[in-house]
């Protein structure tokens, strides 16, 4: 596939741009970036710093990726954004690159839209199929799991942390985190309103699993029952074959209720690396 970048624009010679990309008119392009195969740049596109973006990825005007993380402790270090294959990045994007905190990377998956003016602050993690509609903006060091949506012009506080498949409406101030698999609604503090049943059958889960998660939600944020009786509860109807979804979010929550100001990580912020770590792997025993 041959390479092809407009004359007018600005492209470093040590950049390394893979077969097939695509680089249009009035951008930018920094000397520590690497373009994967296939992505396209459409113009006045602004990529620098040390950022590493995979294949098949598509700038729109204006968006720009790798600048200076907004965080007045950073000390000018060679932090990084590594992005996957397959996002789609609209008009006015920006995705800021890492602070000299947790691994100094802002990280973005796979197959994730970034919808007009959205930001992305540095060493957030998007994970995989993630929407934010136009005008979010992630604080510092937010994850946002696999097929969560963001609705547009809505906040999401640094070190929240918001679970797979979870929906938060519009206009929302996202102080806390967002259990997976929960719609959440309310400008201010937004509430759990039900489970995101829309989202959970697009992803492919069963009816089934979908009751027991339903049940889960009216156990936990309709008759606030405490968690050890919710596994109780679970264990004892089950007998014992508990779904991945269902360990998920009990996971979650269980983190959750273990951290600071509704947010797991907030716990561990002086070293959310180790921590963050070791969730993830607490997770993934639990849903194996």
């Amino acid at each position: 596939m041959a390479t092809k970048i407009s004359p007018m624009s600005q492209v470093d010679p040590a950049a390394r741009i893979g077969d097939g990309v695509e680089i249009g008119p009035f951008c930018v392009v920094g000397p520590d970036v690497t373009l994967g195969e296939g992505t396209k740049l459409k113009s006045h596109v602004v990529i620098v710093g040390h950022t590493q973006v995979g294949t098949n990825n598509c700038f729109w005007p204006n968006a720009v990726i790798g600048g200076d993380p907004q965080d007045v402790s950073w000390q000018d270090s060679d932090t990084e954004i590594v992005i996957g294959d397959n996002n789609c990045f609209r008009e006015g994007v920006t995705v800021n690159r890492g602070a000299e905190k947790e691994d100094g990377i802002t990280r973005i998956g796979n197959n994730n839209l970034f919808m007009a003016n959205s930001h992305v602050a540095h060493n957030c993690r998007i994970f995989n199929n993630v929407i934010l509609v136009n005008g979010v903006l992630l604080g510092g060091h937010v994850h946002i799991h696999d097929g969560a949506i963001v609705s547009g012009n809505s906040v999401v506080h640094h070190f929240s942390t918001v679970g797979r498949l979870s929906f938060i409406s519009g206009g929302c101030r996202v102080p806390h985190d967002i259990p997976p698999f929960m719609l959440a609604a309310g400008s201010d503090n937004p509430e759990l309103k039900t489970i995101n049943i829309v989202g959970m059958r697009r992803a492919g889960i069963s009816n089934s699993t979908i009751e027991v998660v339903k049940e889960a939600f009216r156990l936990l944020y309709r008759r606030n029952r405490p968690l050890h009786e919710v596994h109780q509860h679970f264990d004892e109807t089950l007998e014992g074959v508990i779904p991945m979804e269902l360990s998920l979010l009990l996971t979650f929550v269980e983190n959750q209720r273990a951290g600071k100001l509704g947010r797991a990580r907030e716990a561990v912020r002086l070293k959310p690396a180790a921590a963050d770590a070791q969730t993830h792997s607490t997770q993934e025993r639990k849903a194996a």
